[in-house]
């Protein structure tokens, strides 16, 4: 009796351990899905490197930003020198201080008042305003020397610091915005001493100020402006890379995001264009250097060009740095500034008498 050994056959449609080659039937792409098989080595080291990577972005980001807000701070909070004198110390002149309210009410304002040197009261009043990074002494113009000669010319003097450069009640910088309703309320301290012709003498962003401040008020009877800067982001950004290298783009969108958490105001309440397109009723004298690498001769001249008042003028001063075109040119400068003060003096005293 012989015996036959039947071969088993594959289940249809499945396999049989052994044809069971490690491929799905019919596929040829490995061993069939299960819920219980774990993620490969290989998705698991890409999850990881994913992951890494968008760690390392993210702390890019965040460094990306703290150091713009940094730069941001360091300029609603400028360093400001202590004040190292006074009127009495550095030139003679006897003075008193004052501490006033902002227009706003804000902010305090503290000053000295310089009176004029005849027994018989002066009205003229000149109210200096000092620049950014500065305060009321600002020796590089200098101030003391100039009010010394003023003092002289028999006018009463006004110093006083912008909040951010405030011994007692430090703010942040705003870009003339609260800058100035403290340049308003010592105008209006300057009248309340008897003041009835007031000349706003400007450096820098006091310049710039002044001409903001000009906007709103009619106490003011002229303006010298030396080195006129007025804030906008472009003139913002300019400033910022004579300091740090920095590109335009995410530059400049952060810094006019991040500025005003510091600062409390934006850009956009600062009216640089309506200043540059403004043409003032009274007599304002633009003094400015050609290489001045802070603020642009070309928008001095812009404004210059847009006034109307006869008595208006423009130096341009070759070569000439910011804020040190007193130093360059001394003699000439207090000449022109004392006929421009003696011009206008005229022009207040012809309008009173009619």
């Amino acid at each position: 009796m012989s015996t036959t050994i039947l071969s088993p056959l594959p289940m249809e449609g499945g396999f049989s351990p052994n044809t069971y080659s490690g491929k799905s039937p019919g596929s040829g792409q490995g061993p069939p899905y299960s819920p219980n098989v774990p993620v490969s080595e290989q998705a698991r080291r890409k999850h990881i490197a994913i992951a890494i990577l968008s760690s390392v972005l993210a702390f890019i980001m965040l460094i990306v930003v703290a150091f713009h807000g940094y730069i941001a701070w360091t300029l609603a909070y400028p360093y400001v020198a202590p004040l190292t004198s006074n009127p009495m110390e550095a030139k003679n002149l006897n003075y008193t201080e004052f501490a006033i309210p902002s227009m706003s009410g804000k902010t305090t304002v503290n000053g000295w008042y310089i009176p004029a040197p005849s027994e018989i009261a002066s009205a003229r009043t000149i109210v200096f305003s000092h620049g950014y990074g500065a305060n009321r002494e600002e020796p590089w113009v200098p101030m003391y020397d100039l009010a010394g000669l003023l003092h002289a010319l028999n006018y009463n003097i006004v110093m006083f610091d912008y909040g951010y450069a405030s011994p007692t009640n430090k703010k942040p910088a705003t870009g003339g915005f609260e800058e100035s309703q403290q340049l308003l309320s010592s105008i209006q301290y300057a009248r309340e001493m008897g003041a009835d012709e007031i000349i706003v003498w400007g450096f820098s962003m006091g310049a710039g100020t002044a001409l903001q401040t000009a906007l709103q008020t009619d106490l003011i009877n002229a303006m010298i402006l030396d080195s006129m800067f007025l804030p906008d982001p472009d003139t913002l950004f300019h400033n910022v890379t004579q300091l740090v290298n920095l590109p335009r783009y995410p530059s400049l969108p952060l810094l006019q995001t991040l500025l005003p958490l510091w600062t409390g105001t934006s850009f956009d309440q600062i009216p640089a264009e309506q200043v540059k397109q403004t043409s003032f009723s009274i007599p304002v004298y633009l003094i400015h250097g050609t290489a001045d690498k802070k603020a642009p001769v070309a928008i001095a001249e812009a404004i210059a060009e847009v006034q109307s008042n006869p008595l208006s003028k423009t130096w341009i001063v070759e070569d000439g740095h910011h804020e040190m075109l007193y130093r360059l040119h001394p003699k000439e400068y207090i000449q022109r500034a004392a006929k421009f003060l003696s011009q206008v003096h005229y022009q207040s005293a012809v309008a009173s008498a009619t």
